[in-house]
């Protein structure tokens, strides 16, 4: 079985010891994660497990031939290739094994070998096509296929040029390829980061069923609950095993932070006592000996640390300006790009104080939507009128971009920062990731996560009272985010928000608008477990309806052949005739072929549903969530033919009465 064992492992920077004597073990079927606040040095870790990095003292042990694959969190490198030529480099450690296997079959067409060497030569021959055959190499393309579309990739993304991928596509596709690879052990930093919720779902699905082991550094809390079975936490250093998922870890990390907090808070309130007496008796002659004796007492005192990411922030966003009753006002909003329409007449008020999810998969107008809201695309048809006394705030995902300034990163908060917020906005800085030397960065040196970071800071400090959020929870840690989330739930204006963060969308939607390519936007009237819940039920509807169409046909065709009774229509000249009964043939057709896929459709949903009942399967939320999203997709192509067969129907009675 592979292995990698970390064994008392030490490291050190400068005079700060980075990580101290840490123990890791990771093995086939291990789904461990990887926490501590940002700057513990868990990427460091990482490095280390995968040898990049070697360690001051201790011992890195990995199995002999196992593979070892590391997902960095940027600066991936890829080649000149395609997407899809790239994505196939995953299998370049199998052209080795079949160079190997070639020469094997020379070497048997060779005169003189003798039964053992003949053997031995076969044995090895064998054993390398189980191997390949095994490993999936001459299926390859399929796995390919499967992985590059399950992480977003659209097939006519497969031949774009890997060097003109955005950043995030580029990481996707670094993630692809290590997936593709089947390692013995997998270690990501930061997978999600730039995925969808969709891409997210498919590959908490995947690793559900990967054999290997994986250890995850992650900021979404949902992510990793439903990934992981363990957590490795670094924290000054010291590396200590929660078993059991996220949640209960951060639950009884949570207890042990409040007794680390609490003492913390007692020794500060001691050191300040002393260094009171200090100040007020040092040039006192006759307390001198007191004094003294305070010095001392003060330098054997062993400071509690606390990362700054750890401590506890609690912010409330300055009172959003009053407004009217109805924030917004949409009607009829259609937005097309040439012949693709993203939108369509979407009619909706949105009341004061709602907060709303804008879901749907990549490319489905989530985006586009939010910049018509916000006034920067005026390219539409429909109205949006904004309620009384509505201000209006946009956040991007392109904001950090429009961000250049030479003042400091404290400097630029301070711009927008209310009076009253002043005295605490080294913590709010904190806890946007700004901690100890970067508040005096200059924003013109920082990097596209941190100008975004300060952008969505210098948004919320002074908000209006409807707050558009793209994608807010990108370059968030996870204290981070509760700091964000705990805000903008307080925040008594209006949310719209895109987020790819599971846990951020259930605890802050109130009501999730579902947008699809070609459809009307639907709004559903809860949080987003129960827009799942909902989307799942509207499944079951659906397949009761296709069921029931055969009759419906049966029914219509059986008073058309009583005939109605009415008068009939002036003969039709030959080529009109001829013409008619073209066009009726054809409608025909595509009555019966919607028909078929209808019943195709319902056999489908029928043969999920059959598989979601047994004990193992809804059991496993994994492969609940799998069928769930496949008899989504079922319920939304059935309604689109059945409206379809409705108006096919119609025109072929009203053609033949």
């Amino acid at each position: 079985m592979a292995f990698v064992q970390l064994s008392n492992i030490s490291l050190s920077f400068g005079d700060r010891d980075l990580i101290k004597s840490a123990t890791l073990n990771l093995m086939e079927g291990s789904r461990a994660a990887l926490a501590g606040p940002n700057g513990a040095g868990k990427t460091t870790l990482m490095k280390i497990a995968v040898g990049q990095l070697a360690p001051d003292s201790g011992e890195l042990a990995i199995t002999k031939g196992a593979r070892i694959s590391y997902l960095p969190q940027t600066q991936v490198v890829l080649g000149q290739g395609s997407v899809l030529e790239e994505a196939e480099q995953a299998f370049s450690h199998f052209f080795e094994l079949l160079l190997r296997q070639e020469e094997l079959g020379r070497r048997l067409q060779e005169p003189g070998l003798d039964e053992r060497q003949t053997a031995r030569i076969l044995e090895e021959f064998d054993d390398i096509g189980r191997a390949v055959e095994s490993g999936g190499y001459f299926r390859r393309e399929e796995r390919i296929s499967e992985v590059l579309r399950g992480l977003g990739f659209r097939p006519d993304d497969f031949q774009r040029r890997s060097q003109d991928l955005s950043g995030g596509w580029q990481m996707r596709l670094a993630l692809a390829k290590i997936l593709l690879e089947d390692p013995d052990i997998m270690l990501l930093d930061e997978p999600t980061n730039y995925l969808d919720l969709e891409a997210r779902s498919w590959l908490e699905a995947y690793l559900a069923d990967y054999r290997g082991g994986v250890l995850l550094v992650s900021h979404d809390r949902y992510f990793l609950d439903v990934t992981i079975k363990e957590v490795y936490e670094l924290f000054n250093g010291k590396l200590s095993r929660y078993p059991g998922s996220y949640s209960a870890y951060e639950e009884r990390r949570a207890r042990e932070l409040d007794a680390i907090f609490a003492a913390w808070e007692r020794q500060q309130e001691e050191i300040q006592r002393i260094e009171d007496f200090i100040r007020r008796f040092r040039y006192k002659e006759s307390k001198a000996p007191q004094v003294q004796s305070r010095i001392k007492m003060l330098e054997k005192i062993i400071p509690i640390e606390i990362p700054e990411g750890m401590k506890h922030i609690h912010f409330k966003f300055p009172a959003a300006p009053r407004s009217g009753k109805i924030a917004l006002r949409i009607e009829g909003l259609s937005k097309s790009y040439g012949s693709l329409s993203v939108i369509e007449a979407l009619s909706l008020e949105i009341e004061r104080g709602k907060k709303i999810a804008f879901v749907g998969p990549n490319g489905a107008g989530k985006s586009t939507l939010m910049r018509i809201i916000a006034g920067v695309d005026k390219d539409f048809s429909g109205s949006i009128v904004p309620g009384a006394g509505v201000e209006i705030a946009y956040f991007a995902q392109d904001s950090a971009e429009k961000m250049s300034s030479a003042l400091t990163v404290e400097q630029e908060a301070e711009t927008v920062c209310p009076n009253e917020l002043v005295p605490r906005l080294r913590n709010l800085l904190g806890a946007f990731l700004f901690r100890g030397d970067d508040v005096e960065k200059s924003v013109s040196v920082l990097s596209g996560g941190e100008r975004s970071r300060l952008a969505l800071l210098k948004m919320l400090l002074h908000p209006a009272n409807l707050l558009v959020l793209d994608e807010p929870t990108n370059h968030l840690d996870l204290t981070s985010k509760d700091v964000l989330l705990e805000a903008l739930k307080a925040f008594e204006g209006t949310v719209l928000f895109v987020s790819h963060d599971r846990g951020f969308i259930d605890e802050l939607a109130d009501l999730v608008l579902e947008l699809e390519i070609g459809t009307t936007p639907r709004l559903y009237y809860g949080g987003y477990s129960y827009y799942l819940e909902k989307k799942a039920a509207l499944s079951e509807e659906a397949l009761g309806a296709a069921a029931s169409i055969s009759v419906q046909i049966t029914n219509r065709e059986a008073k058309l052949s009583q005939g109605s009774g009415t008068k009939p229509s002036p003969a039709l000249s030959w080529e009109e005739e001829k013409a008619e009964k073209a066009r009726i043939r054809k409608l025909k057709k595509r009555e019966e072929e919607i028909l078929r896929r209808l019943e195709n459709l319902a056999e489908g949903k029928r043969a999920l549903e059959q598989e979601m009942a047994k004990p193992e399967v809804y059991s496993d939320g994994f492969r609940v969530k799998k069928i769930v999203a496949s008899l989504a997709e079922i319920e939304e192509e059935t309604e689109l033919l059945n409206e379809e067969w409705v108006e096919t129907a119609e025109a072929v009675s009203a053609s033949e009465s």
